[in-house]
């Protein structure tokens, strides 16, 4: 049985690891984005497979605080081990963007809490949460839509979106699209939502990769699935 004493040296090993892997110029650049780490993400990943899974670490390395060893606890907790409060806690407590969205990803998204949270977060006062309401809708839209309001998601897009903070507006974005390419009756609004708004018109994108611009990102999407 592991006592606390040996989980907290633990924590203590793979914090002494992670700041061994600092690199100031991969912390220069995440800074710019709200990132408070400089660890090389695959590099991160190696620390936690060789850990494996331990929820009880994770739980340890989690209240550290630390941004590069909360995404460590992330990789080797136990998503459907986290209760709804647990989860709720969690989210109001990530500030970094990259831990936010491995919280959503790679727990929230397992757990069985994940449809309560999204109806609990929908109406949330933080923006931070709202969105990580909006990101579990678009799964939602595109897996499992029935019971979802599409239209009235829609109006709701087109009436906040444009004013709304980044992460949320990313979010609702998200969803915007997510309706346009998976739901052809709506395809039509979805498209002139977006080029109404012009949220992420400008938004810049590497060669390859497809525009977050609602019209573009659904034309495309639609044109890959041969869904025309």
């Amino acid at each position: 049985m592991t006592t606390h004493a040996q989980t907290a040296a633990t924590v203590a090993e793979i914090q002494a690891e992670l700041a061994a892997l600092e690199d100031p110029k991969i912390r220069a650049v995440n800074e710019r984005h709200g990132d408070e780490h400089g660890v090389n993400l695959t590099k991160l990943r190696a620390v936690a497979t060789r850990l494996k899974t331990q929820h009880e670490l994770a739980l340890e390395l989690w209240a550290t605080g630390d941004a590069a060893t909360r995404l460590v606890a992330l990789l080797v907790c136990r998503p459907k081990a986290f209760s709804a409060a647990e989860l709720d806690t969690m989210m109001r407590e990530a500030r970094a963007p990259k831990v936010l969205d491995w919280l959503l990803s790679y727990v929230v998204k397992k757990s069985p809490h994940a449809e309560d949270l999204r109806a609990e977060w929908f109406d949330d006062a933080d923006p931070v949460v709202t969105a990580a309401a909006w990101a579990l809708t678009s799964v939602r839209v595109a897996k499992k839509p029935e019971g979802l309001d599409l239209p009235a998601l829609l109006d709701l897009v087109e009436t906040h979106m444009k004013d709304a903070p980044d992460r949320l507006q990313w979010a609702m974005n998200e969803c915007l699209a997510t309706i346009g390419i998976h739901h052809p009756e709506l395809r039509e609004r979805a498209v002139a939502i977006g080029e109404r708004l012009e949220v992420l018109k400008d938004y810049p994108t590497a060669p390859g990769c497809v525009s977050p611009f609602a019209p573009i990102w659904i034309d495309e999407m639609v044109r890959r699935q041969g869904a025309r």
